[in-house]
């Protein structure tokens, strides 16, 4: 069974670059059936889809964030990294990876970790 952990800091300065790593186990991320997905949860608020890549494929972000967000595979390590550039406290969330089906199926979650930005 696969199984997904997020990894990075939890407190980040307003103006710079957020950068998360998901550690993909129990199976391999070097393959086009599954897209490999960030998602975070605003303190009181909802769930919402950051973006999205897949093995030789390509970073799909939402239009609100797409200038600012960057997504990079790495096989050698099995991991997939995020990257969210002049961030803002408004970027303050709990982030989670997840693997995805091409039907936005999602089966996979990593527990989710608190990033705090600060002004």
């Amino acid at each position: 069974q696969v199984q997904l952990q997020e990894s990075g800091p939890g407190l980040v300065k307003a103006s710079q670059t957020l950068s998360l790593t998901c550690t993909v186990s129990g199976g391999s991320i070097a393959t086009t059936n599954f897209y490999w997905t960030w998602i975070r949860q605003p303190p009181g608020k909802g769930l919402e889809w950051i973006g999205m890549n897949s093995y030789r494929g390509s970073t799909y972000a939402s239009p609100s964030l797409k200038s600012r967000t960057s997504i990079f595979i790495d096989t050698s390590k099995n991991q997939f990294t995020l990257q969210l550039s002049s961030v803002t406290p408004e970027d303050t969330a709990v982030y989670y990876c997840a693997r995805m089906f091409p039907t936005w199926y999602y089966d996979s979650w990593g527990q989710g970790t608190q990033v705090t930005v600060s002004s």
